[in-house]
């Protein structure tokens, strides 16, 4: 795991926020103080895991605490969006696999229907969230240094930062890699993986974690296919033989060949968050018409129409002469 093998010791970054910090057990947090590349820190805590030497009991027990510790977070990430009827996509693939073009088309094809921010993951740069920007989507950059997929907590200190708009879509594009981000919960509703026609068919055998934890594979790039030996059917078969209930659209995210099907997926899954937020809203945030009088039994109602009767007599009779 990415955790004990020390690419995870590096320093995250979440833009607007001055210095996120991830600690050897999992524990991101943010505080106000910079540190030179070159440092000793003054507070004591060790950065990273070293599997030198370390029993491969103990190895397992830091990978169980660190993903317990993370899925808590995801879990209160999760029950936020829900309650805000927010979409949230975490989508994954290999570097190079055409994520970014195909958030970016994503959002101009789905202009003026929905609100839409972005959270991207890279290691270094903010390259990809300036086109995202750029389009004129909100977003934020996630640097996560030598680390090499996001966290829940790197994702909570980015939603507190970016305030996605309630009924919206969230998207967060994850740093690219097949192997850690299968199993780092972050919230979301679905992952989606995205796996280019240019990678090879083999991917979800060499790569079935990933394959399995995702909703929905998105096989871009089709539009090269005339020109690749690549098998499509022992593609999707390979797939479906790691996850037999994964969704599969076939698109090129630069041609717009086949996007209709990964938009009217969002759109689907867009209207259901919003109506469990609506389903699941407490009693005094719904419309009126939905709580009250309206909706007290038939025989409530006539015992409150009697008793104003007769207080209504009792008034009569205390005005009589």
């Amino acid at each position: 795991m990415c955790v004990t093998c020390g690419c995870g010791t590096g320093q995250a970054h979440v833009e607007g926020v001055e210095h996120l910090h991830t600690h050897a057990d999992g524990t991101t947090h943010s505080h106000a103080h910079v540190h030179p590349l070159e440092h000793t820190h003054e507070h004591a805590h060790e950065h990273g895991a070293d599997a030198h030497g370390m029993s491969n009991t103990r190895m397992v027990q830091i990978e169980r605490d660190i993903l317990s510790k993370n899925d808590g977070v995801a879990q209160r990430n999760r029950a936020w969006l829900v309650q805000r009827g927010i979409f949230a996509l975490n989508l994954v693939s290999s570097p190079g696999s055409g994520k970014t073009t195909l958030l970016v088309r994503t959002i101009e094809q789905l202009a003026g229907k929905m609100p839409i921010a972005v959270i991207e993951g890279d290691q270094q740069t903010t390259f990809d969230a300036d086109r995202i920007r750029a389009t004129g989507a909100p977003a934020i950059q996630i640097n996560t240094g030598k680390g090499c997929h996001l966290d829940a907590s790197m994702v909570e200190t980015a939603i507190g930062r970016l305030a996605p708009a309630e009924d919206s879509v969230l998207m967060i594009e994850n740093v690219g890699n097949l192997v850690c981000p299968a199993g780092f919960d972050l919230g979301e509703a679905h992952k989606v993986v995205v796996l280019s026609v240019t990678e090879g068919e083999d991917k979800p055998l060499k790569y079935p974690d990933m394959f399995h934890a995702a909703s929905l594979l998105l096989l871009n790039k089709v539009d090269l296919l005339p020109h690749l030996a690549f098998d499509v059917e022992r593609c999707l078969a390979n797939a479906r033989r790691i996850n037999p209930a994964i969704e599969i659209v076939q698109l090129s995210a630069t041609s717009g060949l086949g996007l209709d099907g990964w938009l009217a997926w969002i759109e689907r899954g867009a209207r259901a968050a919003r109506q469990r937020r609506l389903d699941t809203a407490p009693a005094l945030q719904r419309p009126p018409d939905t709580v009250g009088a309206l909706q007290r039994p038939p025989d409530t109602v006539a015992a409150l129409q009697r008793r104003v009767a007769e207080l209504e007599a009792q008034v009569a009779r205390l005005q009589a002469p």
